[in-house]
């Protein structure tokens, strides 16, 4: 009984498992892996940006003159956005005679630099996303194919031996099935996690935009009074 509970086991079955098995095995071990490493990066970088976000705006709120807020490049899209809008805001208006600052041309042109801000932060933020969506879509059909091979396999031994009996048959079904368990192992994560940073990455989408417009029409009553 323990001897056959041994064979069973999760590190037997793959030992006991045909090359192309353990291949779609390891490939699945590795996904992943990189899965993970994945949804930990991206956990934390999120969290960060959503705490760092909220201190930034609260400073934003609270301060009597945008000279005075300092922000760090890339610590986290909200500051990129406005270090991004308040450079395009001093070379098109600081040290230039009222009459000849283009009141429409800078809030174009403000418009036109805030929405690239947005769009690189959202970019770098849904960067290595594809990989668990990928993970989640295909992991579980890599790991049917070694089922399905390694049933075959099980089916060419019992036609060899010409025994049919459960002792025989069944560590060769158990060796193919658990690919298939490997593969919904790898994929469940990924498809959780890929769901739940693409809400995330949405949110902040929506929250940049709406800093992004209530930023742009502080500059814009600015414009009008320097006119």
């Amino acid at each position: 009984m323990l001897k056959t509970a041994a064979s069973m086991s999760p590190w037997a079955l793959f030992l006991q498992a045909d090359i192309v098995v353990k291949a779609v095995m390891i490939g699945l071990l590795l996904a992943s892996i990189w899965s993970w490493a994945i949804i930990l990066e991206r956990s934390r970088r999120l969290s960060a940006i959503r705490r760092e976000t909220g201190r930034f705006e609260e400073r934003f709120w609270k301060a009597k003159s945008l000279d005075e807020l300092t922000v760090k490049k890339g610590q986290h899209p909200a500051g990129d956005l406005f270090l991004a809008g308040m450079d395009e805001w001093q070379a098109s208006v600081d040290g230039k005679d009222r009459s000849k600052v283009d009141g429409d041309g800078v809030r174009t042109r403000l418009a036109d630099i805030m929405a690239a801000a947005i769009d690189r932060s959202i970019s770098d933020l849904s960067d290595r996303l594809t990989i668990l969506a990928t993970v989640g879509s295909t992991a579980p059909f890599v790991g049917l194919f070694g089922t399905v091979w390694g049933i075959m396999s099980s089916f060419q031994s019992i036609a060899a031996s010409k025994n049919t009996s459960l002792a025989v048959v069944a560590p060769g079904i158990a060796e193919a099935l658990f690919a298939t368990a490997i593969g919904l192992i790898a994929a469940i994560p990924a498809t959780i996690f890929y769901n739940k940073f693409t809400a995330e990455v949405n949110r902040q989408a929506q929250r940049l935009e709406g800093f992004a417009d209530e930023f742009s029409a502080i500059l814009s009553r600015q414009i009008d009074e320097r006119a």
